[in-house]
């Protein structure tokens, strides 16, 4: 057995793609959950561990294990092959460099780079050049074991250290302008973007280092944080900090923590208090980052600083959240102080408490709106109204009027009818989509035909030469399909689902991938399949070959009647008698 396909017999897809996202079991071969390819609230993502192939119906993705890692990667595919190798154990040959395409062997340097970057910073954090470093973690409640389990570092003030190693290294100036952690001046010459600050390493979910983040060691230096640049391996906007430690967390405890900054992660998870927290990377809380944490949980506990500026990120954020179908939780400290700060003062156990205080994201954002707008009957319905754009967001229709009835009563004020009506509206239009989405084009009998001759050598056997030769062949959804799949049987090629899936086209792609998808192509584990699958091409076949029994006999009998009509008598006993024959042979 070669590499590659020792590699796809060792990855179970279901194993791999559930380490990325919750599926829950769907069938005997099958699970299904929310793409995290596109933006959905009903699962429309189907993974079949028969076929260990996987479809979206909404956006249409698909392919098989190694497909998979490399879109939720965003790696080459020798790339996933290689992290699925490591995965399982398996020894990775030894690869040619010059086979390497261009993109792949930057990458491969880049990750390199990071490495040497971040075993650069931590040596030099517990050096003597790093003891304003160390000070300010003490002062921050951090010790050794903490800075060593987040590879936390201080990059040398110089602004050649790093550059040196690199050239040392023999890394290209291509690399090194891409890697994002030097920089060309333009008068010639490199220098180290960053210099003479705290380094907080960024990982990508499968844990590799993909950048950096930069604390200024003084109040006088700006920006008081500097990160990475978006490079080959690194896009901040998809990227959450700490999720390669917290996801596990995120789903044994059923939710997600969300703070506002590195030190926020590193103080509560080191402190104790939870290990579910995660933080955007220097950068505005997006869509995918939402994504991201959507395929472990579907609650999410805000805890952002007390201050104003964090009271307007909880107000801008949360939105998004309930756009992407979350449970939303907001978590208040008192004192005013910042999350790793409270489990510094009042330790961990007091801060887990304070989640069970959390209040329903509307019922915080009502004591917002009440603390604006007063309680006066006036003032208790601007509140209201200033809740329904919030409400809008809410993606389940009958939540969604929950909310609406239930802070109604909190305020005194009956919601606006109007208001309901457009909810019902949203709701009715959502579930349309919902049902367009799952319409498959692949007509029933013709999924039945094509499973069963995928599954069954004797079925391709029997069934295959005569169903090619009826009339209806030709009109078949799925003709190019069989098409394929009997030139394959003529030359004697292996038929598996990867081997004709190869051989399509992206539209017949689709409907092979929408095939292993439906839920009627399940096995139940009992009876004989192969018999079972032999029966249902029979069955096929027979009622195709009777469509065009049925089809002839509409034919001659328009010939007899034209026949009669002009007069041709004797031509018209001739087609009455050969009528008569096809009739007799039909029923034999």
């Amino acid at each position: 057995m070669d590499f590659l396909e020792q590699v796809r017999s060792s990855a179970d897809i279901a194993d791999v793609i559930g380490s990325y996202m919750i599926i829950k079991r769907a069938g005997p071969s099958r699970y299904s959950g929310l793409c995290p390819f596109h933006k959905e609230r009903t699962p429309s993502f189907s993974v079949n561990t028969a076929k260990q192939f996987y479809h979206c119906f909404g956006c249409k993705a698909s392919g098989d294990v190694f497909k998979f890692v490399q879109e939720i990667e965003g790696i080459s595919f020798w790339e996933a092959l290689k992290a699925l190798a490591e995965r399982y154990g398996i020894p990775i040959p030894r690869r040619d460099d010059a086979a390497a395409d261009a993109e792949t062997k930057l990458r491969a340097a880049l990750y390199r780079m990071h490495e040497i970057a971040q075993e650069q910073f931590s040596a030099n954090l517990f050096s003597q050049a790093g003891v304003a470093a160390r000070d300010y973690l003490k002062r921050r409640g951090l010790d050794r074991e903490a800075a060593t389990t987040f590879g936390l570092g201080y990059s040398d003030p110089s602004g050649q250290a790093l550059i040196r190693r690199f050239q040392a290294e023999n890394f290209t100036a291509d690399q090194l302008r891409a890697s994002g952690l030097v920089r060309e001046r333009e008068s010639g010459g490199w220098y180290d973007m960053f210099r003479g600050r705290l380094m907080f390493p960024i990982h990508s979910e499968r844990g590799k280092i993909i950048a950096f983040g930069g604390r200024a060691m003084s109040d006088e230096e700006q920006p008081k944080y500097l990160n990475s640049p978006d490079t080959e391996i690194y896009h901040k906007r998809e990227v959450l900090y700490n999720l390669h430690r917290a996801k596990e967390s995120i789903r044994q405890n059923g939710r997600a923590v969300l703070v506002e900054g590195y030190m926020d992660v590193i103080g509560v998870f080191a402190g104790g208090g939870v290990q579910e927290v995660v933080a955007s990377c220097g950068t505005a809380f997006v869509d995918s980052q939402a994504r991201a944490i959507k395929r472990h949980c579907d609650t999410i506990y805000v805890n952002f600083d007390p201050d104003p500026a964090g009271t307007k990120a909880t107000t801008e954020r949360i939105p998004l959240l309930l756009r992407e179908g979350f449970k939303v939780f907001v978590v208040e400290l008192e004192e005013g102080l910042d999350p790793d700060e409270y489990v510094k003062k009042h330790g961990a156990e007091r801060y887990r408490e304070r989640f069970q205080h959390g209040s329903k994201y509307f019922h915080w954002l009502a004591d917002q709106a009440r603390r604006k707008h007063g309680s006066s009957a006036e003032g208790r319905t601007e509140s209201l109204k200033s809740l329904l754009p919030a409400l809008q967001d809410v993606q389940d229709a009958a939540e969604r009027l929950a909310i609406a009835d239930e802070m109604a009563d909190l305020m005194g004020v009956s919601p606006e009818e109007r208001v309901r009506s457009g909810f019902r509206k949203a709701a009715r239009d959502r579930k349309a989509d919902a049902m367009n989405r799952f319409e498959t084009k692949l007509p029933a009998r013709e999924r039945e035909l094509l499973h069963a001759l995928l599954a069954n050598p004797a079925a391709r056997e029997a069934v295959l030469g005569r169903l090619m030769a009826t009339n209806s062949f030709k009109n078949l959804t799925a003709r190019p399909i069989l098409e394929t799949l009997a030139r394959m049987v003529e030359a004697g090629a292996e038929i598996t689902f990867g081997s004709l899936e190869a051989r399509l086209e992206n539209p017949q792609k689709t409907l092979l991938h929408e095939l292993i998808s439906a839920d009627e192509i399940e096995d139940d584990g009992g009876g004989d399949t192969a018999a079972i699958s032999l029966e249902q091409a029979l069955r096929c076949l027979e009622t195709l070959e009777s469509d065009d029994r049925t089809q002839a006999r509409g034919e001659m009998k328009a010939r007899v009647r034209a026949a009669e009509r002009a007069g041709r008598f004797e031509e018209a006993l001739q087609l009455m008698k050969d009528l008569e024959d096809m009739d007799r042979g039909g029923n034999r």
